[in-house]
Order: structure tokens, then sequence, then C-alpha cells
């Protein structure tokens, strides 16, 4: 269990997030995860490390792009009343007021956006193509959003009902970021031999300035598939938490709490791709990281 002296400011599906001082907090991922927005009663090891590792990256990797809360992920920048515990799985960011939305730019016709243009022929409720099939690329990325749930399922919202609860200079601000941050990312991800098929961000302020919060273009915000095994008409094989959502689909699960256990091949292999996508996309060793073999 991890112990950490700082006051506990809020639990969210993964993370925990603590204060360190008036204008800085730390967040701290677990290794808990969730799928169709139920938390399960198993954990993957490592996960948080692999989730923090990863968003520091790409955190790094596009603050010239757009700012972004990151302040440091060396657990020597921490606080000393951080405790041990949160080396590797913990990032010191600036405090933000968090805006309202999940942003989602999608490169490739799959899950939800999937199940829509089946019903609909549309993807966040712009007409597409006929005769697209699952996993394919669509012509050019799409931005949409889905409501901020504190409790249950996210909804998806159309683009005048986000720019209406956010007002319509933060909704055009962080359509621009979200895509600018994909479009970046997705080419980075091709010269590793992945495929960055759609990515959740999200995002807050401070003074007026709309920034970059949470997490980046991690394998539980984003969907990471090989290139070297991407087909269309089904679902390619991936290196995000899809491997998990794809057993609970084999099974049957009805996605109510609770859920049933997971079998430990498949959380063996969902930590195998957790750190397989880290290393892959960032040409370092995960034993390098923070905490990781201490």
């Amino acid at each position: 269990m991890t112990r950490i002296g700082l006051p506990h400011h809020s639990t969210g599906k993964v993370r925990d997030l603590y204060e360190v001082d008036y204008d800085r907090m730390l967040i701290v991922a677990s290794d808990r995860i969730s799928v169709f927005d139920v938390v399960l009663g198993d954990e993957i090891p490592d996960k948080g490390r692999a989730l923090t590792a990863l968003s520091t990256f790409w955190l790094e990797q596009t603050g010239a792009i757009w700012p972004n809360h990151l302040v440091s992920s060396d657990p020597t920048d921490f606080p000393e009343t951080a405790g041990p515990d949160v080396s590797g799985r913990a990032m010191l960011v600036r405090a933000a007021r968090p805006i309202r939305l999940e942003c989602i730019a999608r490169g490739y016709l799959f899950g939800s956006a999937w199940s829509e243009y089946e019903a609909a022929g549309t993807v966040g409720g712009r007409p597409m193509p006929d005769g697209l099939r699952q996993a394919e690329m669509l012509p050019e990325p799409v931005f949409t959003t889905t409501t901020k749930a504190e409790a249950g399922h996210d909804e998806p919202l159309a683009e005048g009902e986000a720019a209406a609860l956010v007002g319509a200079d933060v909704y055009d601000q962080v359509r621009e970021a979200t895509l600018a941050i994909y479009r970046h990312a997705a080419a980075h991800a091709s010269t590793c031999g992945l495929i960055l098929a759609d990515t959740k961000l999200e995002f807050g302020t401070i003074d007026n300035t709309v920034l970059v919060i949470d997490e980046m273009c991690t394998s539980d915000s984003s969907r990471y598939w090989p290139a070297d095994e991407y087909a269309v008409g089904g679902s390619p094989p991936s290196f995000d938490k899809q491997f998990v959502r794809d057993h609970y689909l084999r099974i049957g699960w009805d996605q109510t709490p609770p859920a049933p256990p997971l079998p430990e091949a498949v959380i063996d292999g969902t930590r195998a791709r957790y750190v397989e996508a880290y290393e892959m996309l960032t040409n370092r060793s995960f034993d390098e990281w923070y905490g990781v073999d201490e």
C-alpha cells in the first residue's frame, strides 16, 4: 500500500491527487485498471510506473506544441513527505482548474467511432465516406468530445453541446491542441513500428491559459497497434488495454460491476504490453525508469 504524507485531494479511476502547496499537486498513478468505465478488482503490476514513464516522455516531447502542467517526474524534486513509495509512479505538476471535457483525436475507425459509423455513417456527428471498414484509417483525424463524468459512463457530446459547455474559445483551443498533439504523436509512433489509432486528452486552465493535464498518449488513454500486424476489418493486436476489453468481450461480461476476475495470463500479458509500448516509443529500457527493480 502506498503511504504518502501529503494532504489527499481526490481519487480517480487510476490516479490519486495530493496537495503539495498552493499551486502544485502530486499525481500518483496506481496499478488499477478500468475498462468500460468500470474499475477492476485486479491490478496490473508496474502499470502506474509504465503510465507515468510514457506520460512524462510525451509531455516533454510536446511542450513546444502546447503547454502542459508537468513540473518533474524525478523523485528528488518531490517533497520529502511524499515518501519513497511514489518513485516512478508520480508527477509533480502545476495545479490547474480542469475543463470538464474529454477530448479525443481519432485517426482510425474503431471503438465507439466504429459503432457510430455502423449505425449512422458518421463519426462525432460528421458524415464519413461509405464503405469504410472497422479499424480503417479515416480520411483525416477527427476530433470528438465526451463529458468528464465523476462516476459512471462518459457521454458523447455534439460539437455545439461541447462548445456551449466550456465556451467557444476554449473549445477551439482544446480541439486545435488535441489534433496537433495527435498528429505529432502518430508521426513519431509510425517511426517506432506502431500505429496510434486514437488518443484522449484532458485540459485545464491556469490564469486563463489552456494547458494539457493528467496523462498523455499512454496505453490507458490511447490505442496503439503494431504496424506489421495491422489489418482492417477486425480488432488489431494492441499495446493498450484493448487486450483486457477483448477478454471481457469474449467471455460475454455485461459490463455491470463488479467485473469477473482477470486470468493471470491476461494480467501478465497486459503488463508486458504496457512495458513494450513504453520501450518501443522511447527507445529506453523500462528497467531504468525510477522505482523499477529497486
